[in-house]
């Protein structure tokens, strides 16, 4: 019997844009949000988010888990897939640099309403 991979989802956002970056993490049902994680523009606040998905796998211990984010170019330059330039190539160095001589994890893209850390932050901020 396989065992169903960990799903860790992440997003994050700046208000305005640029601005002051907040991020969310959820993982087992449970959403951890940061609402001051430094200033910057939507696609630090992605990477941000990330790289603190990241770190709560590595802190639980997990090795079958799979990261779950809307940004898709994000997702693609933490993947090899899209060139990664700017903010984004610092973010790709921390990540990779977490990573280590691991295994790379596995990070897929999902539309923003399957997005359970988005739903998260968008719960913060109602229209």
């Amino acid at each position: 019997m396989t065992r169903a991979r960990t799903k860790i989802y992440f997003d994050g956002g700046a208000r305005p844009n640029p601005g002051t970056i907040e991020i969310a993490v959820v993982c087992g049902g449970v959403a951890r949000v940061e609402s001051d994680a430094g200033q910057g523009g939507s696609g630090d606040a992605e990477w941000l988010a990330l790289i603190a998905a990241l770190r709560l796998a590595q802190a639980r211990g997990l090795t079958g888990f799979v990261l779950l984010g809307d940004a898709a170019g994000v997702v693609a330059q933490a993947n090899g897939v899209a060139p990664a330039r700017g903010s984004a190539a610092a973010h790709l160095a921390t990540f990779r640099a977490l990573v280590g001589d691991g295994p790379a994890p596995r990070i897929r893209h999902v539309g923003r309403a399957q997005n359970l850390a988005g739903i998260a932050l968008a719960k913060r901020h109602p229209r």
